[in-house]
């Protein structure tokens, strides 16, 4: 009974964090114009599971440790925009983001990280951790 409860439950969450989920954005590879400014969004609903909120929290904790200098200077910078809010209408349409999106952007190019973020952020935090850095480190390099 207590299997059926949880796997009841696991179904649930996956399908409240993927319902909702844009179109994954191809990466799109362009001349870089301000090379080593690097900006993370996480486009969220106000409605949220675990997944989502840990994958806001483990991307601040994330570039605090792995970029401190970089922060401190505001070379990267992260936003969490509510897809809920008129306020985040402008930059969800730029980036053509109807759902929970994760997003490195810097000058032209854009990395949609939400699939990663969605397999890792929870589960196994340094295994996300690990792909934030592989992604941002050829940029601000």
């Amino acid at each position: 009974m207590k299997k059926v409860i949880l796997l009841s439950f696991l179904l649930i969450s996956i399908f409240c964090c993927n319902a909702n989920a844009a179109e994954p954005t191809k990466t799109i590879k362009t001349v870089v114009k301000n090379k080593g400014k690097v900006e993370v969004l996480y486009f969220h609903f106000t409605r949220r599971c675990i997944t989502c909120k840990a994958i806001e929290a483990e991307t601040q904790a994330s570039l605090k440790t792995l970029y401190p200098k970089q922060s401190k200077r505001r070379l990267i910078t992260f936003k969490s925009l509510n897809l809920d809010e008129k306020t985040s209408e402008t930059l969800a349409r730029k980036y053509k983001v109807e759902g929970q999106s994760l997003l490195i952007i810097s000058g032209n190019k854009q990395i949609d990280l939400t699939d990663k973020a969605f397999m890792y952020a929870k589960g196994n935090p340094e295994r996300f951790k690990q792909e934030l850095k592989k992604t941002i480190d050829p940029i601000i390099k």
